[in-house]
């Protein structure tokens, strides 16, 4: 056999397979694009040490020990106070939505107790539903609170110090008080695994029709686009609600994960979802020749859909430029949906404001698949 080989016939081949690529312009943009897209995020965008997070301030005492408190915990980059509040209920509020990671309480007559030697409390209040997001911050903070006490207790005050502790801190980690990362992984693996099988399964769809070859009868009938991809679409969000069972029986029977909001509620806008990640599906099925580019498509959205949507990296760990374009993705909005209504109770108030870019992120897409499709009719 080896005898046979021919040096020409082998180049003639290889040169083949060069044009090839070259006439594919999409797999080939896809060869570099994913190890690029992969390295920007990895290198620039991936944070495990999230910084300036934002925290809401209740703050009785208007004492320089408090003035001293707040600025140092801002200094340590950790805290970023962005809400100044005036009751517990406010911090209620914005700690379900999700709008603050910290909330800090400074009680009345905090500076007159400490220098009574009266051990005065200061509650920090975190939203622990993301455990990577809070424990680097909790893990400071402690330290952060003795450096402020070393440098202001001085003089008479001094004897203070070794009356350990000065100031009482306590931390109350809401939603997840145990710090249980299954509490925070498995709901999330509900928007992940919606993403990743119904953008998938769909992104098949018309090249499937067109490689067996029934495209032609399809284009045959009066059904219009809209008509088509609504058809498509419509079985498989089925299958998702049967994904959305699965997991939600697994969460409450195996991982023993809290199911405090309305299960109502929670399919409501799981159908949103599904219905916005299935439009991702059909729109790129109208744009690629292939199954193969219609999977590698579905796969550049994935990639940067489970990197930027908060689900392996704290979200606001990332810089400015990849939150916002992580705010694009449906994916970010639902797992704050999600989690939001299982570890929190969050109510249709509170879910609205996550659930309305999901549904303009879904008609966008709707829009852009007819028009593709068009082009694919002529």
């Amino acid at each position: 056999m080896l005898l046979n080989f021919s040096l020409y016939r082998w180049w003639a081949v290889v040169v083949k397979e060069f044009i090839q690529m070259r006439r594919d312009r999409l797999t080939f943009g896809m060869i570099i694009g994913i190890p690029l897209l992969q390295l920007t995020l990895f290198g620039f965008a991936i944070n495990s040490d999230p910084k300036a997070l934002p925290t809401a301030l209740l703050i009785a005492d208007h004492s320089v020990y408090s003035r001293t408190i707040t600025h140092a915990l801002e200094n340590s980059a950790y805290f970023k106070f962005t809400h100044l509040v005036d009751n517990e209920a406010e911090i209620k509020q914005l700690l379900a939505t999700g709008e603050i990671q910290f909330a800090l309480s400074i009680p009345a007559n905090f500076a007159r107790d400490l220098v009574r030697g009266e051990h005065p409390a200061v509650l920090l209040e975190a939203d622990a539903t993301d455990p990577a997001a809070t424990s680097n911050a909790l893990g400071a903070i402690t330290q952060i609170m003795q450096n402020v006490l070393d440098r202001e207790l001085r003089g008479n005050l001094s004897y203070l110090i070794s009356q350990a502790p000065a100031v009482e801190l306590r931390v109350h980690r809401a939603y997840n008080p145990e710090g249980i990362t299954q509490y925070n992984i498995v709901p999330g693996l509900m928007g992940v695994v919606l993403t990743m099988t119904m953008v998938m399964i769909t992104a098949l769809a018309i090249t499937r029709e067109r490689e067996r070859g029934t495209m032609e009868s399809l284009l045959a009938t009066p059904a219009r686009p809209l008509e088509v991809m609504l058809g498509k679409i419509v079985p498989y969000i089925f299958v998702g609600y049967i994904q959305v069972a699965l997991i939600l029986l697994a969460a409450a029977q195996i991982f023993h994960v809290p199911i405090l909001g309305s299960i109502p509620l929670l399919l409501a806008v799981s159908f949103v979802f599904i219905a916005a990640n299935l439009s991702v599906g059909i729109m790129f099925s109208t744009v690629a020749k292939n199954q193969l580019q219609a999977m590698q498509m579905a796969f550049f959205f994935f990639l940067p859909s489970i990197l930027l949507s908060g689900f392996m990296f704290p979200f606001r760990g990332m810089p400015t430029w990849a939150q916002h374009i992580g705010n694009v993705l449906p994916l970010t909005h639902f797992l704050r949906l999600i989690r939001g209504i299982l570890l929190k109770g969050n109510a249709w108030a509170e879910s609205a404001q996550h659930l309305l870019p999901i549904a303009v992120f879904m008609l966008a897409v709707i829009l852009l698949g007819m028009l593709r499709y068009r082009e694919t009719l002529d």
